[in-house]
Parts: structure tokens; sequence; C-alpha cells
């Protein structure tokens, strides 16, 4: 369910994930926000993006691991020749 919750987010910030990533993210976004081991993700997990600071850290938080992803996948492949 919470990873419903996610997918909301990343909507309403105009980002789309295909499924392995979006759980990618989930698990790094609970570490980040300290939900690990959290009684209900979804409902911590709404409460953190609830909270006007939070929201704002959890928005860079994202944007920041898409830019890490994008830049992980344009590496140039580098060998011998």
């Amino acid at each position: 369910m919470s990873r419903i919750i996610l997918q909301n987010i990343l909507f309403s910030m105009g980002i789309q994930l295909d499924e392995s990533e979006i759980d990618e993210l989930y698990r790094e976004l609970l570490a980040r926000f300290n939900l690990i081991g959290a009684s209900n993700h979804c409902e911590a997990l709404e409460s953190v993006w609830k909270d006007p600071y939070n929201r704002r850290e959890m928005e860079k938080f994202i944007e920041a691991w898409l830019r890490t992803k994008r830049r992980k996948k344009h590496k140039p492949i580098t060998g011998l020749v």
C-alpha cells in the first residue's frame, strides 16, 4: 500500500518510474527518513509527505536520486580497445 503512496508522490512531482525503480527508491526513502521498522510504512510515509519541511526534503532527495540514476545510465563505457 505504501508504494501506492510513493506513486502518488511521484505523480504529483511529474515523475514516472518503472516498478523496479519505484521499489529501489521506496527502500532508499524508508532508510533516509528513518521509517524502516515503522509499524505502518504507509502512514509514516504519508505523514512525512504532509509535513512541509519533510516534503521539501523528500522532493530534494528524490530529485538527487534521479540525477544519480541518470548519470549511472549515461556513464560512458571504458575499457581496452
